[in-house]
């Protein structure tokens, strides 16, 4: 097998980590479903619709075949839509011989089964040595060369010191983590309060409803942690309050501006329309509010971005009702009993070991 890396999934992410990987020296193969998009990639050295004016590194080359991937990289990076990323890791899992180290680059929980990225990639392929990457990575201020931090997870010190390896550089810095399971749900769930902030942020709020929403979600992003077995103290550093931060303030972040847009009064289909690119949030709130209400995790502003998008709340009841949360110290429903819990969430997969 080849020393190369590989990306799979050539949207705004995709594309940067393929040009950052390969600006630090390394030989990148990135894959694309858009034969167009790959022509462009490959002669041109850009990806217009996704990275506008960025040259993209000589170093990297574009397929629209899986299989390249699979046969020339001893590491990849999935960086694909939550909701199909199962899909792609079903058609990598079906190449890969098992010795590949995956990585996911992906910020979501998948609906109905509710699993991690990560996880989908242990179910899907046969490889053993899987991580996940987050943090604050806005891809705009990346590609800027503005100072950028980010965290490679695994149960494996071969996968976060290979990560290291390809591609930290003097703007980039990368931190190891051994909770794939906090820094993937932070990763996630701060793409909810993202939108929360957002929504602020359209209705002219000032500062401290951000800093109140901002704070609140942290501590309901390390509740849901801590009931699927994360460490809370995770959520305290790059891939929680780290990447929250960001999102919640940069004007490139699409959670944030989807509920900018949704506070002024468009419609989720015609802000999704706008945008041109997946926003995670909405299919992230899905999950989590499900196994909320089917856990009773008390996740007030979770409940609310959900009630907004697919019960028709207005906006102004749901900020009554969170100012109505009868709670008077802010170390309450800390400490929440999940030990009993024995219900199955869903059928069609075997429910995680950590639900039980």
């Amino acid at each position: 097998m080849a020393k190369g890396i590989g990306v799979i999934g050539s949207g705004n992410w995709g594309t940067t980590l393929a040009h950052l990987i390969g600006q630090a020296g390394h030989p990148v193969m990135i894959w694309s479903r858009n034969p167009e998009t790959v022509q462009e990639m490959n002669h041109q050295k850009t990806n217009h619709t996704y990275t506008p004016g960025l040259k993209i590194s000589d170093s990297v080359s574009a397929t629209t075949v899986l299989r390249d991937i699979a046969t020339h990289c001893e590491l990849i990076f999935i960086v694909v839509p939550s909701k199909s990323f199962r899909e792609v890791a079903n058609q990598l899992g079906a190449c890969v011989g098992g010795d590949q180290i995956l990585v996911s680059g992906t910020k979501g929980i998948e609906n109905k089964t509710f699993r991690t990225m990560s996880e989908i990639l242990k179910e899907e392929t046969c490889c053993k040595k899987v991580g996940a990457l987050s943090g604050p990575n806005i891809a705009t201020e990346i590609i800027q060369g503005d100072p950028s931090g980010c965290v490679i997870a695994s149960s494996y010190q071969e996968v976060i010191d290979k990560v290291i390896e390809v591609i930290q550089q003097p703007q980039f810095k990368i931190y190891g983590n051994k909770d794939i399971k906090g820094v993937e749900i932070g990763g996630a769930l701060k793409n909810i309060i993202a939108i929360a902030c957002g929504m602020a942020t359209g209705l002219n709020s000032g500062n401290n409803a951000k800093a109140f929403l901002m704070t609140r979600g942290l501590v309901e992003m390390a509740r849901y942690g801590k009931f699927l077995g994360a460490n809370p103290e995770t959520f305290y550093g790059l891939s929680g309050i780290g990447d929250l931060i960001a999102t919640c303030y940069s004007q490139h972040s699409r959670n944030q501006t989807f509920g900018r847009e949704l506070a002024k009064g468009k419609t989720m289909d015609e802000i999704l329309q706008n945008i041109h690119m997946v926003v995670e949030g909405v299919y992230t709130v899905q999950a989590a509010h499900t196994v909320a209400q089917k856990f009773n995790i008390f996740m007030p502003i979770t409940e609310g971005i959900y009630k907004i998008l697919f019960e028709h709340a207005r906006v102004p009841d749901v900020i009554k009702e969170l100012m109505a949360v009868r709670i008077k110290f802010e170390d309450e429903r800390q400490k929440d009993d999940f030990s009993n819990i024995k219900h199955m969430l869903v059928d069609k997969y075997p429910i995680p070991e950590y639900l039980l």
